[in-house]
């Protein structure tokens, strides 16, 4: 890969930052830097991203320092609509205070830089131990130039009774945005903590996004996590998010990416205990020229645990999916049942996919299979609503909305499935 000109581009992502404000974390910081300065960013021949080509998003699009301030006189319209919750609010990378309200008491909200320079025991114990850096070179860049981050908690024995809504806001108005921003969220054992996350921009001018995270799940403890990526301005977004599940622990996560330029998602389940139980659900409709990445690994490193999987995608246009899913069973993870399915639909000629299932299985006491599919609509099912007296427009929004619905059935808040079944709808009645 050429790293030559990516060097140049790291250099000016980090220049367009106030380095005033990059001071906590001094240390971990450089070590990134220096790593990331050897490897530059991935080009295209870099195998994990030959399909995605960030970089050159990131050079045709970025030009000079200069980073856009932000002006927005509100966030109410990136609201969900009656949802009561916890809403954490970043503006082009600052955590945002006047923005934010927090009306669950029985959570512990703290920034990132704030527990760092007060050396905060969760800081301690947790921040940067499950994320592995220089597994992927947006993470290191991430650890090297996030502007802010949040660390939060709950308690031993505690259910969080509202959901925490945390929006990554972009204004984008007055010119280019590059925001990098950090979550550290410790569940303590027995306890249960809801999470949206939601992503939009507002202006014309380019967005370029990182967002590294870490959650720590803990015994008996249950986290329902959701992002929705809804961005309809020209954003690249990278996140690298990593779940750590202890024993007993359950796991719902959605990802859902229904809009946006050019979208990269590595999500890593570590499954360190027994009786885990962790679904993974996923559905990119995309369609314009949106490529949606999605990279996932499930680790099953302890025996007596279960997960299934399950991404659907819907391209349209000259719309890119990809989607890569590994599971890995570790030797002593035995009995574990491990389940894969990526299903896919093109709706036109030239939108395309690019889907790869990979299991690699070191235990024989265990079942696990995966599979993938890419076609286009049943022609008989078709066949049968025209016959009804269904128009064809119709007909195919009826038949694409049933086989993206499968993926909101298992969500338990019905305020938030509500919202995300009207944006379906809405788009497949728009653009299908």
């Amino acid at each position: 890969m050429n790293t030559a000109v990516s060097h140049d581009l790291v250099k000016e992502i980090i220049g367009s930052l106030d380095g005033a404000k990059l001071t906590a974390g001094a240390a971990s910081r450089q070590q990134a830097l220096n790593t990331l300065e050897k490897s530059g960013l991935p080009g295209a021949k870099h195998e994990e991203y030959r399909f995605t080509p960030i970089t050159r998003f990131l050079e045709k699009n970025f030009t000079g320092p200069a980073s856009a301030t932000p002006s927005l006189p509100s966030v109410d319209e990136f609201l969900i609509n009656n949802l009561e919750a916890n809403v954490l609010t970043f503006v082009n990378g600052q955590f945002t205070p006047v923005f934010s309200k927090i009306i669950s008491p029985e959570l512990t909200v703290t920034p990132l830089s704030e527990a760092i320079t007060r050396q905060n025991p969760l800081v301690e114990r947790y921040f940067q131990k499950i994320l592995e850096t220089e597994s992927d070179p947006f993470a290191l860049l991430n650890t090297a130039c996030w502007q802010e981050g949040l660390v939060l908690h709950v308690p031993e024995h505690t259910s969080v009774d509202k959901p925490v809504l945390i929006l990554y806001v972009n204004d984008a108005t007055s010119g280019q945005v590059l925001s990098h921003t950090r979550i550290l969220a410790v569940i303590e054992t027995g306890s249960f903590l809801s999470v949206i996350e939601k992503s939009d921009s507002v202006g014309t001018n380019p967005v370029f996004h990182t967002l590294s995270e870490e959650w720590v799940v803990k015994e008996n403890s249950h986290l329902e996590y959701c992002k929705i990526q809804n961005d309809s301005g020209k954003i690249c977004q990278v996140s690298n998010t990593v779940i750590h599940q202890a024993d007993s622990s359950l796991l719902n996560t959605f990802t859902l990416t229904l809009d946006g330029q050019l979208i990269r998602n590595n999500l890593k389940i570590l499954i360190d205990g027994e009786q885990c139980e962790s679904h993974f659900y996923g559905l990119y409709l995309l369609t314009g020229n949106t490529l949606a990445d999605n990279h996932t690994v499930v680790d099953h490193r302890k025996p007596n645990s279960f997960s299934n999987e399950l991404y659907k995608g819907v391209m349209d246009g000259h719309a890119k999916g990809v989607f890569n899913g590994k599971i890995f069973v570790r030797p002593h993870a035995q009995k574990t049942n491990a389940f894969q399915s990526n299903r896919n639909i093109l709706v036109s000629d030239t939108a395309t996919i690019n889907t790869k299932p990979q299991l690699e299985i070191w235990a024989d006491d265990v079942k696990c299979s995966h599979g993938c599919t890419s076609g286009q609509l049943d022609e008989e099912a078709m066949f049968y609503l025209r016959s009804r007296g269904i128009a064809e427009s119709s007909a195919k929004a009826l038949l694409l909305y049933a086989f993206a619905a499968e993926v909101l059935a298992p969500i338990q808040n019905e305020t938030l499935k509500t919202y995300l079944d009207t944006l379906i709808a809405n788009r497949l009645n728009k653009n299908f």
